[in-house]
């Protein structure tokens, strides 16, 4: 597996290099965009590791260009930023997961492999997943209910495919942030809770019939009800 490290610090960059390589990933390091954009267009990567603020290119814009390119690459967000609004915007810019600094390698590491393993697993081409009147296109990325289409963000689109695979089961908020942001929910934020009121507005607003519902005190159970 080869792994590019976009990191202007490189101490960090070394550190996270020479531990990747000593659990035998392949890994190079860009420490500003635009050598990044060199690197992805000579090599084929399987894992993304970006912090958010480096040269030239901002992060959140290299993100939003590598899954344009590479829609399949996870992208590990590493970067001091560490507030709720900072997350979401890297989610919202496509990425996998996101770490705050400082970590440990072994999170770091863990995150990796969890990472490429959900990448290696490929859904049978042209598959759907459909509820009432609600579908999900697994291989087109698109989602419509009824005659209308309906834009998601790619965490979004993982959150809703997460609820269709599990209809009728109530979710907690820690199943949420293990299955769909591949982390253990921390409950000083609020991430899961406002990701799926996001979903919530784009899927059910103006609809009587509901499929996200609360369950007080346990998290959300989906379902056309």
């Amino acid at each position: 597996m080869k792994i590019l490290i976009i990191e202007d610090e490189p101490k960090v960059a070394s550190f996270i290099k020479r531990g990747l390589e000593e659990n035998h990933y392949d890994a190079d390091i860009a420490y500003d965009g635009l050598t990044s954009e060199k690197l992805v267009r000579q090599y084929k990567y399987d894992l993304f590791i970006l912090d958010i603020i480096i040269p030239g290119i901002g992060g959140l814009d290299l993100c939003k260009k590598l899954k344009t390119l590479f829609p399949n690459i996870p992208v590990l967000m590493l970067t001091a930023l560490g507030t709720t609004e900072d997350k979401l915007a890297g989610f919202d810019a496509g990425a996998n997961d996101y770490i705050v600094k400082p970590f440990e390698f072994r999170e770091l590491l863990a995150r990796v492999k969890v990472l490429l393993k959900m990448a290696d697993q490929s859904h049978e081409p042209g598959s759907k997943l459909i509820a009432g009147e609600l579908e999900l296109d697994l291989e087109k990325k698109t989602v419509r209910r009824g005659d209308k289409q309906i834009e998601l963000t790619a965490k979004e689109f993982s959150l809703l495919e997460y609820f269709m695979r599990n209809p009728g089961r109530v979710l907690s908020r820690n199943d949420i942030a293990e299955k769909v942001w591949d982390i253990s929910f921390n409950f000083s934020t609020n991430v899961v809770d406002v990701y799926v009121n996001f979903l919530r507005k784009k899927i059910d607003r103006g609809y009587d019939k509901k499929y996200i519902h609360t369950r007080v005190g346990f998290g959300y159970i989906f379902g056309d009800y």
